[in-house]
């Protein structure tokens, strides 16, 4: 199999920063972490596991939503909604599931909620057997997530089969109300390859009707999926994605998404698993990821080192990244129970925002079995 110039850099760039470099782990209400909780407690958790949370705040406070159920692809996993008020995370509740009719139910996949500037609170989320065959959905809320709409699905383009809005991490609004969705596509072919690729769903009328930018150029060289987007002076965008090749990959935009430049590798590691960016008030981006590579495994017990630490890194300019905060860092042995030793020391699929108060907000998966919330004073980064 060839491999091309770009690839084998990539594989075999030296991170500059090495993990005894990384910050210890911060601890709540010290330094920069102001606080770090469980939305729900893990003793008398709703469900068996949870995973991919999205995290947005609206007018009456911050509202929380992820997948849950059994197993991750079980048809009994549906997409659950958590509010906060005075200070505390509310019960959550099952608002959408996959059920298709009374003999069919399909699991649902990665929610992503986002609040219009007008309009209501919107969570999308896809449903469907896999994430090659799954289909976007939305729901709006007309009261920051206590009740909601009856579910539409996003429809189709010729491009890229069933539309998918934001298939992982949140959406952005440019300044005439477009709302610009990062997204991407995983397909799988008949000879058993696969390719991912990235693009953009464009809604101007909150989600009646859409357009699809892309997919960008790859140049045959990375498997990207997961975008997030940052965004810059005078209509530039950047977007930073998972990849397969064990770096977090980047690709520009000068005209406010329209157009694309092809993707390119950062020196920031990815093992293949989730991230997220978001651009401050103050101009600088702040990226959370897992500061590992890909996944180590062993023939006597899954390895899942590469997301046992989770990170902060800032930029001024999306160029140079510095990891400044460890959030999470697993280090102890693997429980011999085989059923917890599957996600044992995993915290991934992370979600930021930047709320009103200047605070940055992020979820992101506990082991599997939680979703923790974290508060990160940005001014002491």
């Amino acid at each position: 199999m060839k491999v091309s110039l770009a690839v084998f850099l990539a594989l075999t760039l030296t991170i500059s920063i090495q993990a005894e470099e990384l910050p210890d782990v911060a601890v709540a209400g010290e330094d920069a972490l102001v606080s770090s909780q469980q939305i729900f407690d893990l003793a008398d958790k709703p469900t068996k596991e949870s995973h991919a949370s999205t995290i947005v705040e609206t007018p009456t406070g911050l509202v929380a939503a992820w997948f849950a159920g059994t197993r991750e692809r079980d048809p009994d996993v549906g997409i659950r909604v958590s509010r906060h008020e005075n200070g505390q995370w509310t019960e959550s509740v099952e608002v959408v599931s996959g059920v298709q009719s009374s003999t069919l139910r399909y699991p649902t996949w990665n929610p992503v909620l986002f609040q219009p500037s007008e309009g209501p609170l919107m969570l999308f989320y896809k449903v469907g057997p896999n994430p090659r065959e799954w289909w976007g959905m939305l729901t709006t809320s007309q009261d920051g997530g206590k009740t909601w709409s009856w579910p539409t699905k996003l429809g189709e383009a010729h491009t890229i089969g069933h539309l998918l809005g934001p298939v992982k991490n949140k959406p952005v609004e440019l300044a005439d109300g477009t709302i610009l969705c990062p997204s991407s596509t995983e397909i799988e072919y008949a000879d058993g390859s696969s390719h991912w690729r990235v693009h953009f769903e464009v809604t101007k009328d909150l989600g009646k009707t859409w357009e699809v930018i892309g997919p960008i150029q790859t140049g045959e060289t990375f498997h990207a999926i997961q975008p997030s987007i940052l965004t810059y002076p005078d209509d530039r965008l950047q977007i930073l994605c998972r990849s397969k090749e064990k770096r977090i990959v980047e690709s520009w935009s000068k005209d406010g998404g329209k157009t694309w430049s092809t993707l390119t590798a950062t020196d920031l590691p990815n093992p293949n698993s989730g991230t997220d960016a978001v651009t401050l008030q103050d101009g600088r981006q702040v990226l959370i990821y897992n500061h590992s590579e890909g996944l180590v495994r062993r023939k006597d017990a899954p390895d899942l080192k590469p997301r046992r630490i989770l990170n902060l890194a800032i930029s001024s300019d999306g160029k140079t990244w510095k990891p400044v905060l460890t959030l999470e860092h697993e280090t102890g042995p693997h429980p011999k129970d085989s059923d917890r030793r599957r996600h044992f020391g995993e915290y991934s699929y992370p979600a930021i925002i930047q709320t009103s108060d200047g605070m940055l907000n992020m979820v992101y998966t506990y082991n599997r079995e939680g979703v923790k919330h974290a508060v990160v004073d940005p001014s002491k980064l």
